[in-house]
C-alpha cells in the first residue's frame, strides 16, 4: 500500500518564498520515499478561479478566491475545498502546514472524514502577526491568536516543527513530547555550487570591480536588521574606501533602507538589485565577500531558524550572524560562521572587521561549513523523520501502513 499524504499549504510555487522552497524540498524527498503527495493551497495563494495549476511538473489544487475575504471566510473556503479534494484523492493523512488558519479547517475535515491530521508549525501565528505589525504582544488580538494556535496544537494527532526553539514553545503549551517531532530546515547541497568564482560581467554591471562586498539576500523585513548593516558600512567606509554593500531582494523596508543610505551619504556605495529570479540568486551570492544576517532580537527570531545561513554554508560563503536563538541553533561560532551581539551595530562592525582581517583562515571555515550541511542538514535526513510521525498519526486512529511499519 502506498502512503498518500494531502498537504494543506498557505501558498506554493510559482510564488517565491522560503515557505514555498521548503515545501518543494519536502515534497521531492517524500516522493523519493515512494509516497504519493497531494497538494492544496488556501485563499492566501491569491485571487483566482482555477481549481488546479501545474507548476514545474507539480499539481497544486487551488481554493478559488476573490480578493478581500476575511479570515473566517478564508477558513470556510479552505474547509470546503479540502473536503472536495479529500473525497477526490482519498488520502491516508492530512498534513497541514502553518499558519494555524490551515490547521483548523484540516482538523474539522479530518474529524468528519476520520483521517489523522499532522500539523507542521513553521512559526506561531501570534508571532507572525506581531512581525507583520497587525498586533502587539499582550494585546487581545495577540492572546486570541495564541489561543487558536494552542487549540490547533492540542487537537492535532501529531505535530512537527522546524527547530528546537519552536519545539520548546510547543511543549510549554502542555503538548506531550511524544507528539512533537523536529523536521529541521536543510539544503539540497547538490543545487549549491561550492567555490564558484564570481561572474565578471555581473560584477562589472553592478560596479563592484575591485570592491570588498558585504551583502544580504532575502526579504527586507524590519526584523532582518538590514539597517544595522548599512550603519556598519557607514562606520567602516573611512578605513575601507573600497567597501560596498550589495542588497539582493526587496520587501516592506526597501524604501526606508534607501532613504537611510542616502541620508548617510553612502547611496552610491549601497547597491539595491531588486528581486531577482530564484535560479539567478547564486550568481549574486558569488559576488559577496561576507554575508550579514543581522536579525534583531524579537520572539520570532529567538525561536525560528532561517534557511539563509544554511544556504551560505552550502555555497562556501563567509558570513556573520546576530546571536539570536534561531542563529545560535544553526551556527557554530568560529567553526561554520561567526556570531555577534544582536541589535548592536558596533558589534557588527567588530565582527566584520575581524573577518576581513583573517582571510587566510577562510578556506578552513568554508570547508567546515560545507561539511556540516552535507552531513547534518540534508533534506534526505530531515524528511526521513516523517516515517515515525505518520506511523504514530495513523496508529492514533487504529491504522497502519505496511511500508511505514517495515521501515520503522
Amino acid at each position: 500500500m502506498t502512503l498518500r499524504i494531502l498537504h494543506v499549504l498557505d501558498h506554493s510555487a510559482p510564488l517565491h518564498s522560503g515557505y514555498a522552497f521548503r515545501t518543494l524540498s519536502l515534497l521531492r524527498e517524500q516522493r523519493k520515499l515512494g509516497w504519493e503527495t497531494v497538494h492544496l493551497t488556501t485563499p492566501k495563494q491569491g485571487p483566482g478561479t482555477s481549481l488546479a495549476d501545474e507548476v514545474d511538473g507539480w499539481t497544486f489544487h487551488r481554493t478559488p478566491n476573490t480578493d478581500g475575504v476575511g479570515l473566517i471566510a478564508q477558513m470556510r473556503m479552505t474547509a470546503d475545498r479540502l473536503d472536495q479534494v479529500v473525497q477526490e484523492t482519498r488520502p491516508d493523512v492530512i498534513h497541514a502546514h502553518s499558519p494555524v488558519l490551515n490547521a483548523l479547517p484540516s482538523l474539522w475535515v479530518g474529524r468528519q472524514r476520520k483521517l489523522p491530521v499532522v500539523y507542521e508549525m513553521r512559526a506561531s501565528w501570534e508571532d507572525a502577526a506581531v512581525d507583520h505589525g497587525t498586533t502587539t504582544e499582550g494585546s487581545l488580538r495577540y492572546r486570541i491568536s495564541r489561543g487558536l494556535e494552542s487549540f490547533g496544537l492540542r487537537h492535532a494527532d501529531q505535530i512537527t516543527t522546524i527547530c528546537e526553539g519552536l519545539r520548546a514553545d510547543i511543549a510549554s503549551r502542555g503538548i506531550p513530547a511524544d507528539r512533537i517531532t523536529v523536521i529541521p530546515n536543510a539544503v539540497d547541497v547538490a543545487t549549491f555550487q561550492f567555490g564558484t568564482p564570481p561572474d565578471p560581467v555581473l560584477r562589472a554591471k553592478l560596479g563592484l570591480e575591485g570592491a570588498t562586498v558585504l551583502g544580504f539576500a532575502g526579504s527586507f523585513y524590519g526584523y532582518e536588521g538590514i539597517d544595522l548593516l548599512i550603519e556598519a558600512a557607514r562606520r567602516m567606509l573611512p578605513t575601507h574606501p573600497s567597501l560596498r554593500v550589495l542588497l539582493v531582494g526587496g520587501g516592506p523596508r526597501e524604501a526606508a533602507l534607501k532613504a537611510q543610505a542616502a541620508e548617510a551619504g553612502i547611496a552610491s556605495q549601497v547597491i539595491f538589485t531588486g528581486r531577482v529570479p530564484h535560479q539567478d540568486v547564486q550568481r549574486y551570492y558569488e559576488l559577496i565577500d561576507v554575508l550579514a544576517y543581522p536579525r534583531l532580537p524579537i520572539r520570532l527570531t529567538e525561536l525560528v531558524t532561517p534557511l539563509k545561513p544554511l544556504e551560505a554554508m552550502a555555497q562556501g560563503r563567509m558570513f556573520v550572524a546576530s546571536d539570536v536563538g534561531g542563529h545560535r541553533e544553526l551556527v557554530r561560532h568560529g567553526e561554520t560562521g561567526f556570531l555577534f551581539k544582536a541589535g548592536d551595530p558596533a558589534a557588527l562592525v567588530t565582527a566584520l572587521e575581524g573577518l576581513l582581517a583573517q582571510r587566510d583562515g577562510w578556506p578552513r571555515i568554508q570547508a567546515q561549513a560545507r561539511r556540516f550541511v552535507e552531513v547534518e542538514r540534508t533534506w534526505t535526513n530531515s524528511v526521513s523523520r516523517y516515517r515515525e510521525v505518520y506511523r504514530r498519526a495513523l496508529a492514533s486512529r487504529g491504522r497502519t501502513v505496511a511500508e511505514l511499519s517495515q521501515a520503522s
